[in-house]
This record gives C-alpha cells, structure tokens and sequence, in this order.
C-alpha cells in the first residue's frame, strides 16, 4: 500500500473515531474543565515566580532529562569521552541528548579554549562547573583521567615517570611514589563531585592508553581500575591529522569496524587536528551503529566495570 493511501485511511479512521465520540469527549471535557476552575478559584493566588536568566546555549548542556539507555539493550557499545580542549563539549552534549545516549567520561584538569561565555582556563574550572553538573544529571558515567593529564614514560626505581600536559610542569617529566599517583587519580574525582554532587566511580584511564604492568598494579592497590579502549575498532581516530584521516574516512572506518561489545574513544576536543571531529562524526556515527542494531550503554553496564564503586 502507497504511503498517501495509509495516511488517508488512518486520518478517515481518526476522523470517524471522533465523530462517533465527539458528544462524549465534550461531556468529559465540560466536566474537566468546569471541576479545575472551580479548584483553582477556591486558592488564593501565588506569587508571581522569580525566574532565573536563561543561559545561552554554550552555558550548559540542553538535557531536561536524564538520557535512558534501553532496558532491551542486547548489542552494546560503550562510548567513552577524555577531556581536552572542551572547545566542542557543549555540541557532544547536544547530539547526546538528542540520541538519548550515554556515555561515560574520564575527567582531567586540562587547557582549555575559549567556548561561548567562558573563558580559556581548564576543563575542571568554576566556568565549566554547571556543565559538568548537567552532564551528571543527565546519568552519564565518570571516571578519572589524573589531574594533570599525566602520561606515562616508564617505571622507576623510585615509582613512575610522567610528562603531564596540563598543570604547572606541564611539558616537563616527573618522578612521583605510587601513593602520588593515587592523589593524582583522586583529585579528579574529589573535584567532579565537589562540582557535581555526584561520585565519580573506581574507574580510569591513564591518559594516552600509556600504563605498565606495576602502574596498573599500584593503582589497583589503592582501589582503581583501568579502563582501555577497544582497539583497534574502539579508537574513533579524533586524535589523529586531518589531512591523512579526514572526518569522512574516520566514520566510513568506525562503521565498518565496530563491534558489539567495544568500548569507544574520543575527547572533548583535540588542539592538533584542524577538522573538529565532533559533531560531524558524532551525529552519523551513533544513528549508523544504532542502524546496524547496536545500542549505546555507559561503563556502569559493562560486565568488566558494573561492580566499580564510588572513588576512594
């Protein structure tokens, strides 16, 4: 049957449905009608409310409404976010709010760019504090990142050594004890929730993917578990040159590759590749997976994560 045949049956079916209640639907109505005013005119009036300014667009993320993640969500992929620049945070959150996804994010102190009223500063700053705030209620998942983006170069006789990208010694390397290390990883965590007034949980990602067997060791010491990503499907490629992997031979490539079961990787923003690739990947990516079956859940669902507790 022709699409305009089914839309002019069902509206002569809509049609002689009302008519044939219409004197029903009316009595009912009255009845409403008439019984709520008279409610209403019984109570004195109240005051006028005080509304806040309204925020501009960049200001927070536009969830009215927690995101769900399909109680039938048999093909799961787990889409994951690292901080970065944050110059494309707002729009992340945007295409997430209107898939209904979620996804899980590990949180660093990072540079920042300007984006709309804020200022350059850092991602973890009071500028970017109602953000997050959204985004935990809108039932995305957190873990950390370190405090200052540290990547790891190689173990110790000491401990580990790090290059942090973000912080004071940025650029420089770095000595730090296992129980350092820990601070770092609560950090993160102590500052998500003192913005937020939610918990992140027991999970992280070192940053860049770079561990060794006794850094994973010291950290699960003191409660933490890593999260990697699923390679090589898992890596969405947003780190890497524009001009050798634009955002088109990225999303032909995570389309074909991805799997269920896959944990996902990409950030907030990457200051060395010049074609952002959120929204422009984002978007198609998740309608695409979602076309081929596959649904979207956070880390809080992942067999491997589901029983990680708040941070210490």
């Amino acid at each position: 049957m022709r699409r305009a045949e089914r839309t002019d049956r069902a509206q002569r079916s809509a049609g002689h449905w009302l008519g044939r209640r219409q004197p029903w639907l009316t009595a009912v109505s009255s009845l409403l009608f008439f019984g709520a005013s008279a409610a209403l005119s019984a109570q004195p009036a109240a005051p006028r409310e005080q509304r806040p300014a309204t925020r501009s667009p960049a200001a927070i993320p536009p969830q009215t409404a927690p995101a769900t993640t399909p109680a039938t969500c048999a093909r799961p992929v787990y889409l994951t976010f690292d901080t970065g620049h944050m110059g494309v945070a707002p729009l992340i959150a945007d295409v997430l709010s209107r898939h209904q996804v979620h996804a899980t994010f590990f949180v660093a102190n990072e540079r920042t760019q300007p984006v709309g009223s804020r200022p350059a500063g850092t991602s973890l700053d009071d500028h970017w504090a109602l953000w997050w705030k959204a985004i935990a209620h809108a039932g995305h998942d957190a873990g950390s990142h370190t405090w200052d983006h540290l990547i790891w170069q190689r173990d110790t006789a000491s401990g580990f050594e790090f290059k942090p990208t973000a912080g004071p010694q940025a650029g420089q390397r770095i000595t730090l004890t296992a129980a350092q290390y820990c601070a770092e990883l609560s950090r993160s965590a102590q500052r998500y929730q003192a913005m937020t007034g939610q918990p992140v949980r027991a999970i992280f990602r070192a940053p860049g993917g770079k561990t060794s067997p006794r850094l994973l060791a010291a950290a699960q010491s003191c409660g933490w578990r890593h999260v990697p990503w699923t390679t090589p499907a898992g890596f969405l490629g947003d780190e890497l040159p524009s001009d050798r992997y634009p955002n088109e031979r990225l999303l032909k490539q995570a389309l074909r590759d991805i799997r269920p079961g896959d944990i996902l990787l990409a950030h907030l923003g990457i200051w060395s590749r010049q074609e952002p690739w959120a929204p422009a990947v984002l978007e198609p990516l998740i309608t695409g997976l979602k076309a081929k079956g596959l649904c979207f859940a956070t880390l809080r669902e992942h067999p491997a994560y589901r029983d990680a507790g708040p941070a210490p």
